[in-house]
């Protein structure tokens, strides 16, 4: 096939994008995509930090005159999640109406709003608690930022490398979250990083971290205007965008996702509570009894991410289905191994220092268990994100022959629709984030630690779903026959 020359209806827009071309791939194509791939990273893993700013702020708020319970502070973190759940389907659609790069830089100014509300309302210890759920619900623009990055990102890249790099994206953004959970409370001043930086003497301050991310979602601002780029081929209808939620894939696979993904959001969200409130109390002041929350929160979200990729590299070269299956029986196992665990917990409703002392013995396994969980979700994440693009060439291959204009015309609208129906599975996974949460805060449920176990139970009658629903769909052998009419792995 001849290489035409690069073509831009402006300086950053480009009109011939042809990534399945393999000597314009080779020539001009990856140079731009890993360009894009790489702002693209960094203005989603500020939308990340910021979305989930509050996971661990909220356990910081009592330390600065804060008094709100723990049912509170659940929400509080909950909140952002349901938000940002519902902004993706609007990010997802924004990305071929107004071009990626236009939309980075719009949506990482958009991350100001709730930084500047979070340095002025935690520095008033008049401020109630219904102001922090309103700047809690702006922080959820963060969560929107995912769908729009992935949408764009799926233009970029031919479908045998859209495994690895929406993996690659995806695992930027995610560890957004364990960057916030770590270094919030070093930024702060609440704690060291194990005995190389020391905690501050001069007390908490929360504020410090939203001036750290706003400027940092200035320099994502400049970044996106000065090195990405628009993309005129991802030009699609609303009603062409829409029309992918009457597709039956797109509802299974977001079951699927609320599982992989929406666990990982929950999980990130309620990790530093769950860990404050089973395993440490504040006296005897001031150094506290048990496990400190913030020297280990970050990882669960850390370990999440890294295997991120390495389940988008796995569905590559396995197959997204049989990877993503795997990936729920371990989170099913996992799982259950965390409410053994906690059942090894005696419960602390008056904070006594020596149940926490107890409780303590029993953390290196409660660590353990979840950081698996975190890793089979992570792997989860990119092989079902490598899924989605996969069944829609699967079925406009099935439905043209090799070497026409039809095929080419409709594997360029299944590009385009399941970028579509990225961003809707990515909305549905994020309910999770929400869900989790919640459910760990049960009101009708005294004891925080009866409403983890209980929750943690249910949770894993849904992870059985999950499996059963991959299984008869993408990996049952009348499914499997079916899928070998074309070409393409899922």
């Amino acid at each position: 096939m001849t290489t035409r020359p690069l073509s831009r209806r402006t300086r950053r827009w480009i009109e011939d994008w042809r990534p399945e071309d393999a000597e314009f791939w080779e020539s001009t194509g990856a140079r731009i995509a890993r360009r894009n791939l790489l702002w693209s990273i960094f203005a989603e893993h500020l939308g990340f930090s910021v979305w989930l700013i509050w996971s661990v702020s909220s356990a910081f708020l009592a330390s600065v005159g804060f008094d709100f319970t723990p049912q509170q502070l659940f929400f509080l973190v909950a909140i952002p999640s349901l938000v940002g759940a519902l902004l993706r389907l609007p990010y997802t659609f924004a990305v071929p109406r107004f071009g990626g790069r236009n939309w980075t830089i719009f949506s990482a100014l958009a991350l100001l709003v709730p930084t500047v509300g979070y340095a002025v309302a935690v520095t008033h210890a008049s401020t109630p608690y219904w102001v922090f759920c309103v700047i809690a619900a702006f922080s959820g623009v963060g969560g929107g930022n995912f769908a729009s990055s992935m949408t764009n990102i799926n233009f970029f890249f031919p479908a045998a490398k859209k495994g690895t790099a929406l993996g690659l994206n995806a695992a930027g953004g995610n560890l957004g979250v364990a960057v916030i959970q770590f270094l919030l409370p070093v930024i702060v001043g609440g704690a060291g990083i194990f005995g190389l930086v020391k905690a501050s003497g001069s007390g908490i301050h929360l504020e410090r971290a939203a001036y750290v991310y706003g400027a940092l979602c200035l320099i994502a601002v400049l970044a996106a205007s000065r090195w990405m780029d628009n993309l005129a081929v991802a030009k699609s209808s609303p009603r062409e965008q829409l029309s992918v939620m009457r597709n039956k894939h797109t509802w299974l696979m977001s079951i699927i996702y609320i599982g992989t993904f929406g666990s990982f959001m929950g999980y990130s969200s309620a990790m530093p509570l769950l860990i404050k409130l089973n395993f440490w109390v504040a006296a005897p002041a001031p150094l506290g009894t048990g496990i400190y929350f913030a020297y280990f929160a970050f990882l669960g979200a850390g370990v999440g991410s890294l295997a991120r990729p390495l389940g988008g590299w796995l569905a590559d070269k396995y197959g997204g289905a049989k990877v993503t299956l795997y990936s729920i029986i371990g989170i099913i196992v996992f799982t259950l191994a965390v409410v053994w665990t906690l059942g090894q917990l005696t419960a602390n409703p008056t904070a006594d220092p020596a149940i926490a002392t107890a409780n303590t013995s029993w953390f290196p396994w409660f660590l353990a268990f979840f950081l698996l969980i975190f890793a089979a979700t992570g792997v989860g994440n990119g092989a079902a994100y490598k899924m989605i693009p996969a069944i829609w060439r699967r079925d406009a291959e099935r439905a043209t022959t090799p070497g026409t204009v039809e095929r080419e015309q409709a594997v360029a609208t299944a590009t385009k629709q399941s970028s579509a129906a990225l961003g809707i599975v990515g909305a549905m996974g994020a309910l999770g984030g929400f869900l989790i949460p919640v459910t760990f805060s049960s009101p009708w449920v005294h004891n925080p630690l009866a409403a983890t176990k209980g929750a943690l139970v249910g949770f894993v009658v849904y992870y059985a779903v999950c499996a059963v629903v991959c299984w008869a769909f993408y990996l049952r052998k009348r499914a499997v026959r079916a899928h070998e009419l074309a070409d393409v792995r899922i």
